[in-house]
């Protein structure tokens, strides 16, 4: 028997459980499969079929007894946890009832830093299981960092074909994400020869106006300017593109449906505004404007002499508050009086979110390019800044970028952007109750110029966290019709948290499966999944 170890001592074993019931009075073949997920904690057993979630009355299923393959879950504070596969007979639906998809985040650290395939067996275990659920595929962060790793040009793609090869045999769909910054949280850096260059040249990345830099991604400033060995950044993304696209040729339009580009930090179009540390809170500060690299501050001056006002190119707005400051505790983005209701808060606000719209045009236009006649979506990823939503001069999304006011609607030019370059927009945060509001703005821009909507959530999520995703994506079902649920790992299958996950699952799913109709005990046979190893599956999460 396989046995992976995740991250402890519980067990998820998958069997394979036939239903010779034949009480279904909607369907007269007695030999119908129908897919469930059964969990067993001591002499309990709980049946996750496509419709819900119920005791039932399995007493044969446990680690001991299970003849196939097994995932052993380390989840604090649970011991004894095993989940069955039982296939009935009634095939699922890949169209879900209200029109979304769904798809799972892999582990971020899913390929290592050396290229190599993160418990491969442990991995392939949990696909199946995403497949006997009815989940439609699975979304692949592709690291800048670890390809082109090296050296410019050099790219070794070998740990992210051997992984995309195995969602392929599983039969799930692939939306790829190319990731062209680094994680800090995720121990994953920008390549080798990159943070070399800005070692000697720092103004390639984002500096506040204390001369901090944020080095997990690239200044917009220089996406024209040869400052990597000669070549711009814009020229360098678009030839790791065109390398992605040769060597995954045969898997495009097929497995792989989907691609995102990466457009900033966390791969987000935005600027890193609290890369200090703050967090984004009606509590705490606002963040900072990143405009002080030597390239932004050159766009600056030049925008400024065009506006007839050379005064205003010296740097950003001196009457703002530091990253951990009430937003009120200067002039700037005062409700009443704030100079960003001035002439000069109107030029530099204009400026600044132009440079990322700039920015944000060339990438997707690239990515157009690229992959034109290609049956792919192209997709791109944008955050929901929803602290200080409710004040008139949104001082937490100005910082990032968006000239979103009381005086106007600051996402119109982004969604026109995006549908300019035929691109889907991603939405993170749907599980969070405080971004409503933004959320339903921005989503009204993406349906007045016709672009799709894909939902995100942030991180692993809990019961509530489950209704309201649920609740945003039956609002608009005309524009969000895929969500792609983060992130596979230990937490995800977890006692706690699967169940409810599969319950949510089976929301989008289509189903007449009645867990009633199953019987108490029946014939187990194996999935045919045989190793003497245990792997260890201590996954990134985040």
């Amino acid at each position: 028997m396989e046995s992976l170890s995740v991250m402890g001592s519980s067990q998820m074993s998958i069997a394979k459980v036939e239903d010779h019931n034949n009480n279904n009075n909607n369907n007269n073949n007695n030999n119908n499969v129908r897919e469930l997920l059964g969990f067993c904690k001591g002499n309990k057993s709980w049946l996750i079929s496509s419709n819900r979630v119920s005791y039932c009355g399995f007493k044969n299923l446990s680690p001991k007894n299970s003849d196939g393959f097994g995932l052993n879950l380390k989840a604090s504070q649970i011991n004894q946890f095993s989940v069955a596969t039982c296939l009935t007979t009634t095939t699922t639906s890949n169209k879900s009832v209200d029109g979304v998809k769904l798809f799972v985040g892999l582990p971020m650290d899913v390929v290592s830093e050396c290229g190599k395939v993160n418990h491969e067996r442990a991995i392939t275990t949990g696909l199946k299981a995403l497949k006997l659920m009815g989940i439609q595929g699975v979304e692949l962060p592709v690291w800048w960092g670890v390809v082109e790793k090296h050296g410019m040009g050099k790219y070794d793609w070998s740990g992210y074909l051997a992984i995309s090869k195995i969602v392929q045999k599983m039969g799930l769909k692939l939306h790829v994400s190319l990731c062209f910054h680094a994680s800090q949280q995720q121990n994953i850096s920008l390549p080798d020869w990159v943070s070399q260059i800005g070692e000697s040249d720092p103004s390639i990345f984002f500096t506040d106006r204390s001369g901090r830099q944020f080095k997990d991604c690239l200044s917009f400033a220089v996406d024209q300017v040869p400052v990597l060995n000669g070549k711009s950044p814009v020229q360098v993304y678009q030839e790791f593109s065109e390398s992605f696209k040769s060597v995954f040729s045969p898997l495009m339009g097929s497995t792989i449906t989907g691609i995102t580009i990466g457009l900033g930090p966390d791969g987000e179009l935005c600027y890193p505004s609290c890369h200090h540390g703050a967090k984004l809170t009606d509590q705490t500060g606002v963040g900072e404007f990143q405009c002080y690299d030597k390239y932004m501050l050159s766009h600056l001056k030049d925008h400024a002499q065009v506006a007839g006002c050379p005064q205003w190119g010296l740097g950003g707005p001196h009457d703002v508050p530091a990253y951990d400051e009430p937003p009120f505790a200067n002039n700037f983005f005062k409700d009443d009086g704030g100079s960003w209701e001035t002439a000069y808060g109107d030029f530099f606000l204009s400026w600044y979110s132009n440079q990322l719209l700039s920015h944000g045009d060339c990438i997707l236009s690239l990515a157009s390019t690229v992959f034109s006649g290609i049956p792919v979506t192209i997709s791109a990823k944008l955050p929901l800044v929803h602290s200080r939503y409710q004040s008139r001069s949104h001082p937490s999304e100005l910082t990032a970028g968006f000239y979103n006011t009381a005086n106007g609607d600051g996402y119109e030019q982004v969604a026109g952007m995006f549908a300019k370059n035929s691109c889907r927009m991603i939405l993170p945060q749907m599980e969070v109750s405080a971004s409503r509001a933004l959320l339903s703005q921005i989503k009204g821009s993406c349906r007045r110029h016709g672009v799709g909507v894909t939902g995100q959530n942030l991180s692993i999520s809990g019961g509530n966290e489950f209704e309201e995703i649920r609740r945003n994506l039956s609002e608009d079902d005309d524009i969000v019709d895929l969500f792609i649920y983060q992130r596979m790992g230990a937490d995800f299958f977890s006692p706690k948290h699967f169940p409810i996950f599969s319950e949510f699952a089976r929301t989008l799913n289509q189903s007449d499966l009645n867990v009633d109709d199953m019987p108490d005990n029946g014939p187990v046979e194996s999935l045919s999944v045989r190793s003497e190893a245990a792997v260890s599956l201590q996954v990134q999460t985040a």
